[in-house]
């Protein structure tokens, strides 16, 4: 008797030891966090947003449109500046004017700046926000915020192969940040940037295998230069009112990708 009890925990404590070993990956996390910390954010930012006089949300709006800028502006001289034999050169001026004028081009044709403000006005009614004369504007203008950049691209395809969602952990701290600022000049329109950020995050997930061998190191160096001067123009938008049809500049992005396999 005594010989099967001591079989019994031995086999028990190996299979702990086992168990101990075996790491569970939760595949797609990084785009659950992202999407809790725009609804958090977006949250704060309405509540606080209230006690906030008129003249003071306009403040912040165009402090909020300034310091995204910047934050472009930052990323697009990374991209465009190298030093060599200690001296500062510039590149990649042809491929974002190509990119640009192709890009807007083809979303002026497309009109994708509708397709979000048309869908902005179906969350607007369904949501029991039909009222609300600021919420389209809010919509749009979170949604393409938070969604451009190569973040967005790099951390899902990260989190759809290897289940490593620390990239989106960290743009999700981002993200609640600029949303809550957003939120307390623009509505709250901003939360339900949510929903584009879960679809489009959560689709690069789930087609992360098929996208990776795409994301070469110098289609991430075109899409990260093309998509700082589109975060760029959003924050015009939000400093100067609305200039520049920022959606319709998106297929942009695409064509830098592409351009990272042409033959040059």
């Amino acid at each position: 008797m005594g010989f099967f009890i001591d079989s019994f925990y031995a086999n028990m404590i190996g299979f702990g030891h086992i168990w101990e070993k075996e790491e569970v990956i939760m595949y797609g996390l990084g785009t659950i966090i992202n999407v809790a910390a725009i609804v958090i954010g977006g949250l704060g930012g309405t509540l606080f947003g209230k006690l906030l006089k008129e003249n003071v949300q306009e403040t912040l709006m165009k402090t909020c449109g300034l310091g995204t800028m910047f934050i472009a502006i930052a990323g697009t001289m990374e991209g465009m500046l190298s030093i060599e034999d200690g001296a500062i050169t510039s590149g990649g001026a042809m491929l974002l004017v190509g990119c640009l004028a192709l890009g807007a081009l083809i979303g002026e044709l497309l009109d994708i700046e509708s397709l979000f403000e048309r869908f902005g006005e179906w969350l607007k009614k369904k949501t029991g926000n039909a009222k609300d004369q600021g919420f389209v504007n809010a919509f749009v203008t979170a949604s393409l915020t938070v969604c451009i950049g190569a973040m967005a691209i790099v951390g899902a395809i990260e989190d759809g192969i290897t289940g490593d969602y620390s990239i989106l952990a960290t743009k999700a701290v981002l993200d609640l940040v600029i949303i809550m600022v957003m939120s307390c000049s623009l509505g709250k329109g901003t939360i339900f940037s949510a929903v584009p950020v879960a679809l489009w995050q959560g689709g690069i997930t789930i087609l992360a295998g098929f996208m990776r061998p795409i994301m070469t190191p110098l289609a991430l160096a075109n899409l990260s230069l093309v998509g700082s001067v589109l975060i760029f123009c959003v924050g015009a938008n939000l400093f100067f009112g609305k200039q520049i049809r920022v959606a319709n500049l998106l297929p942009a992005v695409f064509l830098a990708v592409g351009a990272a396999f042409l033959p040059l």
